[in-house]
């Protein structure tokens, strides 16, 4: 049976955020959650707002899914979050999109100097696709996600085939950059860590798993993480609802 989340955010917010111990352990190491805006009695003006309007239209706002965007610098944890909200959801249906997933494929000029390339650029994504694939997700109908091969630097295939879902979780470092995105979503998590744990796992991760060398991670973060997280990840901290600062996994 299909969840109506629309007219019920104030159970789910209480599932992931307030009768849950595990969502405590999920944050024992953090110095406090802080809450930016999210508010049980606005949950509940928009549930009455929702009793005002025609059936139709009630009907189709509870069609729509529950939409979790959850952001932050890369390596600050926002994967293992996204895993303990999907347990923490239990029985509902939930799909996971990642930003990471919608990345320009680099040109053969680009290929040839694929080092001086900031991935952590907006314009570094295909956000048309992006919301393209949110908004079919959105509407009832499956998508097919993009499989973006980090050592290509290309989609590859096949891409992954995702159906729609009562709640999406949306996953990336700019998802609350562009203002099209953020509107999509009716909650919205930045996870705050600090910028040394993200380098230390930046540099087992990158070596680990996309085979570079500490030189070349190194010479990339200085040039382009740090600006484009200083520049364009952190400034987007002022639109969530929950922060979840010094993570630690």
């Amino acid at each position: 049976m299909r969840i109506c989340f629309f007219s019920s955010k104030k159970a789910l917010h209480q599932d992931l955020f307030m009768d849950s111990k595990s969502v405590e352990d999920m944050i024992e190491a953090s110095s406090g959650v802080h809450f930016s805006g999210f508010h049980m009695d606005a949950l509940e003006m928009r549930n009455t707002e929702v009793g005002q309007l025609t059936t139709s239209a009630a009907e189709e706002m509870c069609r729509q899914p529950f939409v979790i965007g959850v952001a932050g610098g890369a390596a600050s944890g926002k994967t293992t979050v996204c895993d303990m909200i999907i347990q923490q959801l239990h029985d509902q249906r939930v799909v996971l999109v990642n930003q990471d997933s919608f990345y320009h494929d680099l040109t053969e000029e680009e290929l040839t100097r694929v080092h001086e390339y900031n991935f952590d650029h907006p314009d570094a994504f295909d956000t048309e696709q992006l919301l393209c694939a949110m908004e079919k997700l959105r509407h009832g109908q499956a998508v097919d996600i993009p499989n973006y091969d980090f050592k290509s630097y290309k989609n590859v295939f096949p891409a992954r085939r995702v159906n729609p879902s009562d709640v999406i979780i949306l996953e990336g470092i700019l998802i609350f950059h562009d203002p099209r995105i953020r509107e999509l979503m009716n909650m919205k998590i930045f996870v705050d860590t600090d910028a040394d744990v993200r380098l230390a796992r930046r540099i087992r991760r990158d070596i680990v798993e996309k085979g570079r060398d500490i030189a070349t991670v190194l010479d990339q973060y200085s040039k382009f993480v740090k600006p484009a997280f200083d520049d364009f990840i952190l400034p987007t901290k002022k639109y969530a609802d929950i922060i979840i600062p010094s993570w630690r996994r």
